[in-house]
C-alpha cells in the first residue's frame, strides 16, 4: 500500500503582518474577491505568519471562513458611516504602534498616506496593492509620496504597473506583479444548459454573445454600450444573434432606452441579478464572451469565461491585455471602435478568427489554469512576502 505524503508549505516566513482592507465579505466585487484570495494564500502558504486584518466596512466575518489560529480581525463596519473612518484610522495607528508589524499591506491606495506617515515616524515598512483606475493619473500629493516610499507595490496587472512607472516615474523593480486568480472548480466546460435556452427562448444553434458585469452608471467603461451599437452590423451577417447582458445596477434604465433606440428589443436580454450558482451555466450558454472595456484593472470574468472554454474578447487599452495574455488567449480590440468590435465578433462567431486556440476549449481552459490558477497565485504571494525578509 502506498502511503499518501502530506505536502508541507514550501515557505517558512514568520513574523507579524498587518493587512489594511476596505472590506472582504458583505459586498462582493473584484477587489473584495482578490483580497480574500490574498488572505487565503497567506493562510495556506505561510502558517507561521501572524496576520492581523483591519477591515473598514464589514461588521464581522462568516463563521466558516478564515478561522486559523494565526489570523485576527478588527472591524469598523458596525459603527455609523460617519464614525467608521475615525474608528478604522485609530485602530490602524494604535495597533501598528503597539504590535510593530514587520510589514503593513495596504489593500487600497486610499490607506497608503496613513502608512506613509507611520513609516516616517516609526520606520515600519509597507506595501500597497493597486488595481486599476485607483492608481491611474494620481494627483494627490500624499498618495504620490506614499507610492514612492513604499517598500514594494503589488499590481494586479502589467498594464497598471506600466502606467505607474510612466506616470509616477517609479523604478520598475519596485513593483511586483500578482495577477488575479479564480476558483478553477467553479468554472468547467459544458453544453448549453437547456433550462437557460428555455428561459431566454433560444435555440441551441443560435449564436450568443455574453457580458457579465455590474450595470453601474459609474462603470460605463465596461463596453456593453459598444456591443449594443455593434449589434446591427453583427445582425446583418448573423440574423439570429442574441446578446445576453448579465448584471444589475442603476444604469439599467438608460440601457433599456438605448436598446429601444437601436430597435434591438428582439435580440437583447437583460437578465438582472443572477445567483452565483447560475453564472457558470451562463458562460456555457454563450458562444463568445465579450467585454471591450477601457478602464478594467484586470477582469476576473475573462478568466472565468476562458475556464469554460469560451472565445473571449476584451479591450486593448486596459488590464484585459493581461487577462488575455496580450492576445494569446483571446481577441483584443480598440474599445472605442464599434466597427472593429462588430467585425471581430462576426469573425469569432463564424469560426474565422485567426487564433486557433480560442476554438480549442480544453486547451484554452488548461492554459488559463496554468497561468492564473490559485496554485500559481499562492506561490507568488509567498514569494512576495518572503522578499520582505520577515
Amino acid at each position: 500500500m502506498q502511503l499518501k505524503t502530506i505536502e508541507k508549505p514550501k515557505f517558512t516566513v514568520q513574523g507579524n503582518v498587518h493587512l489594511w482592507f476596505p472590506n472582504l465579505f458583505e459586498f462582493k466585487g473584484g477587489i473584495q474577491v482578490y483580497l480574500q484570495d490574498f488572505l487565503q494564500a497567506l493562510q495556506d502558504q505561510l502558517p507561521n505568519l501572524s496576520v492581523s486584518v483591519l477591515d473598514k466596512l464589514d461588521k464581522n466575518k462568516p463563521i466558516d471562513k478564515f478561522n486559523a489560529d494565526n489570523l485576527s480581525f478588527t472591524f469598523s463596519g458596525h459603527l455609523s458611516s460617519y464614525l467608521q473612518t475615525t474608528h478604522f484610522a485609530f485602530n490602524l495607528i494604535k495597533k501598528a504602534l503597539l504590535n510593530r508589524p514587520k510589514i503593513i499591506v495596504c489593500g487600497h491606495l486610499n490607506f497608503a498616506p496613513v502608512a506613509f506617515c507611520l513609516h516616517q515616524l516609526t520606520g515600519i515598512p509597507y506595501t500597497i496593492i493597486v488595481y486599476g483606475v485607483d492608481a491611474w493619473q494620481i494627483q494627490d500629493k500624499w498618495k504620490i509620496k506614499a507610492l514612492h516610499s513604499a517598500e514594494k507595490i503589488i499590481s494586479i496587472s502589467g498594464y497598471t504597473r506600466d502606467r505607474l512607472i510612466d506616470e509616477q516615474q517609479l523604478p520598475p523593480n519596485k513593483i511586483e506583479l500578482l495577477p488575479v486568480t479564480f476558483d478553477v472548480e467553479n468554472f468547467q466546460l459544458g453544453a448549453k444548459p437547456s433550462y437557460l435556452l428555455e428561459r431566454y427562448s433560444l435555440s441551441s444553434k443560435q449564436p450568443v454573445i455574453l457580458t457579465v458585469t455590474r450595470l453601474a452608471s459609474t462603470d460605463g467603461y465596461k463596453g456593453y454600450d459598444q456591443i449594443l451599437h455593434a449589434l446591427p452590423e453583427i445582425k446583418r451577417h448573423l440574423p439570429d444573434v442574441h446578446y445576453i447582458l448579465v448584471g444589475k445596477g442603476d444604469d439599467r434604465s438608460r440601457i433599456e432606452q438605448l436598446i429601444a433606440q437601436l430597435n434591438l428589443q428582439d435580440c437583447v436580454t437583460l437578465t438582472g441579478f443572477i445567483p452565483d450558482s447560475e453564472i457558470r451555466d451562463h458562460y456555457n450558454l454563450c458562444d463568445v464572451f465579450a467585454m471591450p472595456s477601457r478602464g478594467e484593472g484586470f477582469g476576473i470574468v475573462y478568466l472565468e469565461a476562458l475556464a469554460c472554454g469560451k472565445p473571449t474578447l476584451g479591450g486593448n487599452q486596459d488590464g484585459a491585455i493581461d487577462a488575455l495574455c496580450h492576445g494569446e488567449l483571446g481577441a483584443l480590440v480598440n474599445p472605442s471602435d464599434v466597427d472593429a468590435i462588430a467585425q471581430t465578433l462576426i469573425q469569432i462567431l463564424q469560426g474565422t478568427y485567426p487564433n486557433p486556440l480560442i476554438y480549442q476549449p480544453e486547451a484554452l481552459r488548461q492554459k488559463v489554469i496554468d497561468t492564473f490558477g490559485f496554485k500559481k497565485f499562492k506561490q507568488t504571494v509567498a514569494e512576495i512576502m518572503q522578499s520582505f525578509h520577515i
